[in-house]
Formats: structure tokens, C-alpha cells, sequence
């Protein structure tokens, strides 16, 4: 059951926290890239052990979760795909056009790095699965994935991607759905095929 959110947490989150966690992303880039002397990361290493100790004065001991607002919104704020508190996330931005074709827009930097230059093949089927599922969602009707199947056509470059979903078909409480991510260049990287399932509802 999820916990209940009010209106002022929500409006907290969103001007506080979400910047929070931004600055944690590019924390987290910085760390990977960074050339400082052992001086200058010794303090840094004492500002983020403060820092730590400021935010856990204060901890929930559960995983965030998926709060509620009341009125059937939820807020997956610790998604690892798109949530504003989750500074592992991207995070995934999801956008419908028309068509009913979803799409995302993101930026894949040091931290999702595998092959050098190249985007870890995990981190690609992350955000194709999330994205191909959120394709596959109806409001009421969620649907799980079944089967996610990815083809590595050519290398993930690092930086801006963006990847599509659209439904193939549907066929007896299954959605099947169709994906890939492009590099900024236009070129098809990785394709991906989805099977979800809408569990069903017990009497």
C-alpha cells in the first residue's frame, strides 16, 4: 500500500528536492571525470560525508516507494528510470504525440558509460524496457513486462539519444510493443521488442 503525500511535500519535493538530486547527478559526472589534486578531493570527500549527515538527520528506514496523493496520482519520485529523487536516473521524460507513439529526450553521460564512449547495453535495455512499458500502460490496467527482447545494431554513443515506443498489436490481456534508441545523429542503435502483461484482476 502506498503512503499518502500531501499537496505542501509535493510542491517540497519538486522545488527542493528535485534540484537536490540534479546536483547530485552532475556530482556524481564530476566524480568520474574529475582530475582535482588529493587535496582537493580529500575535501570534497568531507563535504559529501557533511552533506550525508544533514540528510539522514531526518530518514524514512523503508525505500521510498510509490506515494499517493489522494486524488489517484502517484509519484514514483525513487523510480530508477525517471524518479525526482533518484539520482541514478536519467531521468526519463516521457512525451505522447499524435500518433500514440511515446518518445524520451535524455542525456547519457560518465556514469552510464561501458565500452568507452559508448553507453552500457544494460542502461539501454533500462530505458527501452521503461519506455516500452510506459507505451504499454493504460490508466487502471498496468501492465508488467513479460519478455523484453534487444538487438544491438550499432555502438550507444554518450551524450544526447533519444529513444521511441509505439504498440504493435494486442492480443488477450498482452500488449506487444515496439521500440529503439537513436544517437544524435539520426542512426538506429538498439531495437527492442516487448511483451507485457495485465495481470488479472481477482473477484
Amino acid at each position: 500500500m502506498s503512503r499518502r503525500i500531501t499537496p505542501d511535500e509535493v510542491q517540497l519535493d519538486e522545488a527542493v528536492f528535485g534540484p537536490l538530486t540534479q546536483s547530485l547527478r552532475e556530482l556524481i559526472d564530476v566524480a568520474i571525470r574529475s582530475e582535482a589534486g588529493g587535496a582537493d578531493a580529500l575535501r570534497a570527500h568531507e563535504l559529501i560525508k557533511e552533506a550525508t549527515a544533514l540528510l539522514s538527520a531526518r530518514l524514512d528506514p523503508k525505500p521510498f516507494g510509490v506515494p499517493s496523493t489522494g486524488d489517484g496520482e502517484y509519484l514514483p519520485w525513487g523510480n530508477v528510470a525517471m524518479g525526482l529523487r533518484n539520482a541514478i536516473a536519467p531521468p526519463l521524460i516521457i512525451q505522447r504525440d499524435d500518433t500514440d507513439r511515446f518518445a524520451t529526450d535524455l542525456v547519457l553521460g560518465a556514469a552510464y558509460e561501458g565500452p568507452p564512449g559508448q553507453v552500457h547495453g544494460g542502461m539501454c535495455a533500462l530505458v527501452l524496457d521503461h519506455l516500452l512499458g510506459a507505451t504499454a500502460h493504460r490508466p487502471g490496467a498496468p501492465a508488467f513486462t513479460g519478455t523484453l527482447t534487444l538487438r544491438y545494431v550499432a555502438p550507444t554513443p554518450l551524450g544526447r539519444l533519444r529513444a521511441e515506443a509505439w504498440i504493435d498489436r494486442e492480443e488477450r490481456g498482452k500488449t506487444f510493443a515496439v521500440g529503439h534508441m537513436i544517437d544524435a545523429q539520426g542512426v538506429v542503435t538498439v531495437q527492442a521488442e516487448g511483451v507485457f502483461i495485465r495481470p488479472k484482476v481477482s473477484a
